[in-house]
């Protein structure tokens, strides 16, 4: 029911810092970057190429797909299925998986929610998109967290709005690339993953990173770090930044996340949470709730 619910929804700078900055020549970017120890730059890791599932048993439609796609992006790899157990059977990780919904062996929705198992919790997430002539089925598609639903016959112009909309969102969200941004450690620089993120706590002049596998510290500021992470993350208090992949639950004055650890959610903050959770989980994002 949240799941359906859910779908359907929707510097201070001191001035004796300004003069020092002024005087500062040959240093590296990190160190320019306001006067703590975060680059600015959120990075992509590795540069593959996209994977794209087509999976219809009308060759024709399988093949009116594949062009359509093609005529979008050349640089992208693209896999043709007949069957749904022959798509599950390949093994391949898919960033955006075209499914008609009625098909001989198993249906597009069994075929997605198989999908869906398989992943899990592995931070792994494909956009889901349904190609049908039935809207009648269009309810079943909230129960996977389809990204879009497209009816047949398919009209280019529309095609091409889904498409960049969903391409768009595996690079937000990550999809194949792990983003991170390198902090300073000590005296070494460490690499973070965004989707290894918990949440962020603000403690003084520091910051503390809540990881999958521990606790990184580092000096930066709030403000920086909550205009750099992009849309999977969230404001949620002065002292917490969240990482909405990681929600398991929400209430009215807090959040509790994959690890266990509840964070404080601001009361004025709560409104905009929610559209801004409905909007992630309505563009494919992962949803733990």
């Amino acid at each position: 029911m949240m799941v359906r619910w859910l779908w359907a929804f929707l510097l201070y700078e001191d001035i004796s810092l300004q003069k020092k900055r002024r005087s500062l020549q040959g240093y590296d970017r990190q160190i320019l970057f306001c006067r703590y120890n975060i680059d600015k730059a959120i990075y992509d890791e590795g540069n593959d190429s996209m994977n794209i599932a087509v999976c219809d048993d009308e060759e024709k439609v399988r093949e009116q797909i594949v062009s359509l796609i093609k005529k979008q992006s050349s640089d992208v790899n693209i896999s043709s299925f007949a069957k749904g157990q022959d798509m599950l059977s390949d093994r391949k990780f898919f960033d955006i998986c075209f499914l008609d919904i009625e098909m001989g062996d198993i249906s597009g929705i069994e075929l997605a929610k198989r999908i869906r198992k398989e992943q899990g919790d592995s931070g792994e997430r494909c956009i889901i998109i349904f190609v049908t002539a039935f809207r009648e089925y269009m309810e079943d598609a909230f129960d996977v967290n389809a990204f879009h639903y497209l009816v047949k016959p398919i009209k280019e112009k529309k095609f091409a709005e889904v498409f960049q909309r969903a391409v768009k969102e595996v690079v937000s969200v990550g999809g194949r690339r792990d983003k991170y941004i390198i902090v300073k450690d000590g005296e070494s620089k460490k690499k973070l993953l965004l989707r290894e993120i918990q949440y962020i706590e603000s403690s003084d002049r520091k910051v503390v990173f809540h990881m999958d596998n521990g606790l990184t510290e580092t000096y930066a500021r709030m403000y920086d770090l909550e205009n750099e992470l992009g849309d999977s993350f969230f404001r949620t208090h002065r002292c917490y930044i969240v990482n909405l992949e990681k929600v398991t639950a929400y209430s009215a004055n807090s959040i509790q996340v994959l690890n266990g650890d509840s964070i404080m959610l601001a009361e004025k903050k709560y409104t905009d949470f929610v559209k801004t959770y409905l909007r992630y989980a309505k563009n494919g994002g992962i949803v733990n709730v």
